[in-house]
């Protein structure tokens, strides 16, 4: 397990204080019986730079853009809407309705996502389209229109693929309890308002507002004890969606109706940093975390600041494999710390789902905004890479469920249009904004964050920043200046903690005298000029990390890279491959060797390592390139 900063600020140590008195005074739990919403928004300290000044260049992160991309100009418009077209009792000529969870088939539970993964290719395309990707937008505006023609013949408020049937359920509070509707209807509110975000639609705007407005009038007629038990059924972000539309429209109705969203059981606790997330599913839940970051970003209320801040200091901290993944079999099942009972204490191999990796890495973005702290982009680069950079298929775009770290396991994808997992959707949206964390700023200057070769252009200042990079295939990155004229900023470069010690730098070829510690950030203050050229070094070395409570099963890294021994392809036939949600290794299990960690040494090819003196030999090279093949990230060791 990877090492969390356990210090605490004056200030925090005072909200731990107060947070304790509060836990064994309190007859009231910390939010009351009712919430009372006030805007009042809080600035960010540090605010990313638009999607559309960002342009990824040649290298991993571009090949991935582009196999998403690819992927979705494959999905046309027509299937898209045909389950909304179906339930609004509109015509449709589709021949071939999506599969899977996009299924219209009728009478089984397991289509009661329908219309979901619609919302996801909404947001997703809304990405694209910031970048300048006219055939997305396109696209995108030709569903947003087909959505609001089925919106108005349902009556100009409630959208979706499937009958408010299910909603009638969900009240009821009787099995056959529904899958999840209002999951659905935020993925499809998110996307409308991410299209109008991101893409300037002002047609999807009008339709997230009818969305919400019927959201509304269904919240406002249950009690709140009602209500709270309509919120044991997943519900995605749809308090997110609704704050984000609030701040969008300036009218506090959609905030209000996003507060019926706020389940107490879960932050209660977390508002008193208590970790009492054993049981719980973990993709119902870190939805929930970041609409408690966004509902402080818009009212100041300092308790959802601390159920955001806390909840991810738990995670990251204490629940997170070395990929900083999280869940096992969709859940938390043991108490925190304990991640060897996690992983090999129960008979499933489904661990790390995508889609917490993805809303994880969200509600970083929310927390780095507030403090510009760069651990959290430590972590949030070992999860890029790690977790997601791999998680795509090479060429077909394809998207993965689960990332298995059970040793022995394997990669397995969603297939082209029979799949559609929630993770699917995550996935297109994951791949298509993969430029928007690398530059950041602030009233002094600029930050660099992630080594990804990219281009930022800031019109405002005249300024252009080029980083050349084939990092981590070459450990170093380099920055070239284009300025129209001579400019005084700061730039800040994140000094990663996985360094020894602070890198070498080099400003126009020179040796430059200045340092940072590893875990902060490089700080050059200067007038800056057309032609100037900034060069890091990046050496990463060999580091092992050991499960908390077991030192002796242990995972490998190399600089911010998890390291996987390439077990070969036994027993993997593509039907394994293509289709499965996770690779089953407990019903197709192989032997997996022990491992001494020391023995580890390069071999004759970048990023290839071996364990010299094994019995058999094991090569080892990042996670992120191991596909159709047995991996073990995990190694029981010897001594």
């Amino acid at each position: 397990m990877h090492a969390v900063d356990t210090r605490l600020t004056r200030r925090a140590f005072g909200a731990l204080l107060a947070a304790g008195a509060a836990a064994l005074a309190a007859d009231e739990p910390p939010f009351g019986e009712t919430l009372e919403f006030t805007r009042r928004d809080v600035p960010a300290k540090i605010q990313p730079f638009p999607m559309a000044q960002v342009r990824l260049l040649a290298g991993p992160f571009l090949e991935a853009q582009q196999w998403n991309q690819s992927y979705m100009a494959r999905l046309d418009a027509a299937r898209q809407l045909h389950n909304f077209r179906v339930n609004a009792g509109l015509p449709s000529n589709v021949a071939k309705p999506f599969g899977g969870w996009e299924s219209p088939a009728n009478g089984k539970r397991r289509t009661e996502l329908r219309g979901h993964f619609t919302g996801h290719f909404l947001s997703a395309s809304a990405q694209l389209a910031a970048i300048g990707d006219s055939r997305a937008k396109a696209k995108a505006d030709e569903i947003v229109d087909g959505l609001a023609k089925c919106q108005a013949k349902l009556g100009g408020g409630y959208l979706s693929a499937f009958p408010t049937a299910l909603f009638d359920r969900l009240d009821a509070g009787r099995p056959p309890l529904p899958w999840a509707p209002f999951y659905t209807i935020h993925k499809i509110l998110a996307g409308l308002i991410d299209m109008h975000r991101l893409a300037g639609n002002r047609q999807a705007l009008a339709v997230a507002e009818g969305m919400a407005e019927w959201a509304d009038r269904w919240t406002a007629s249950k009690s709140p004890e009602h209500m709270q038990q309509i919120l044991e059924i997943e519900f995605g972000g749809m308090a997110e969606a609704l704050y984000n539309l609030a701040a969008a429209t300036n009218n506090d109705r959609w905030a209000k109706a996003g507060d019926r969203f706020q389940k107490r059981r879960f932050i209660d606790p977390l508002a008193l940093r208590r970790d009492e997330l054993r049981g719980l599913h973990v993709n119902t839940h870190i939805p929930q975390a970041i609409a408690a970051a966004r509902r402080y970003e818009i009212s100041g209320d300092y308790r959802f600041h601390d159920v955001a801040d806390y909840f991810w200091h738990e995670v990251a901290g204490a629940r997170s494999y070395v990929t900083e993944g999280t869940s096992n079999a969709e859940h938390w099942i043991e108490p925190p710390r304990q991640l060897a009972a996690e992983l090999f204490g129960h008979r499933t191999s489904n661990t790390a789902e995508c889609c917490c990796a993805y809303n994880m890495l969200k509600l970083t973005r929310h927390l780095y905004g507030w403090t510009g702290e760069p651990r959290y982009f430590d972590y949030y680069e070992r999860s890029l890479l790690n977790h997601r950079l791999g998680a795509i298929l090479p060429e077909q775009g394809h998207t993965q469920y689960y990332l298995s770290l059970v040793p022995g396991a394997w990669k397995t994808f969603c297939t082209e249009d029979n799949s559609f997992w929630c993770c699917t959707g995550t996935g297109v949206e994951e791949f298509s904004k993969l430029n928007d964390s690398i530059y950041w700023r602030d009233d002094d200057g600029l930050l660099v964050n992630l080594f990804i070769a990219s281009e930022l252009d800031w019109p405002e200042r005249g300024f252009r920043l080029r980083q050349q990079t084939r990092f981590p295939d070459e450990q170093s990155t380099a920055l070239h200046v284009t300025a129209t004229k001579p400019i005084r900023l700061a730039l800040r470069v994140r000094v990663p903690a996985w360094l020894k010690t602070a890198p070498a730098l080099k400003l126009n070829g020179k040796a430059l005298d200045a340092s940072a510690a590893p875990g902060g950030y490089l700080n050059i203050s200067r007038t800056w000029h057309n032609g100037d050229r900034l060069e890091m070094e990046l050496p990463m070395h060999l580091t092992v990390e050991a499960l908390p409570d077991d030192p002796t099963i242990q995972a490998i890294l190399y600089g911010p890279l998890v390291l996987a021994g390439d077990l070969g392809t036994e027993g993997l036939p593509d039907a394994l491959i293509t289709g499965p949600m996770g690779p089953a290794v407990e019903r197709a299990p192989i032997d997996v060797p022990r491992l001494r960690s020391a023995s580890i040494e390069s071999a004759d090819r970048p990023l290839t390592f071996r364990a010299a003196g094994q019995p058999n030999g094991v090569t080892l090279v990042p996670l992120n390139r191991i596909f159709g093949k047995r991996y073990a990230v995990y190694w029981r060791t010897t001594a």
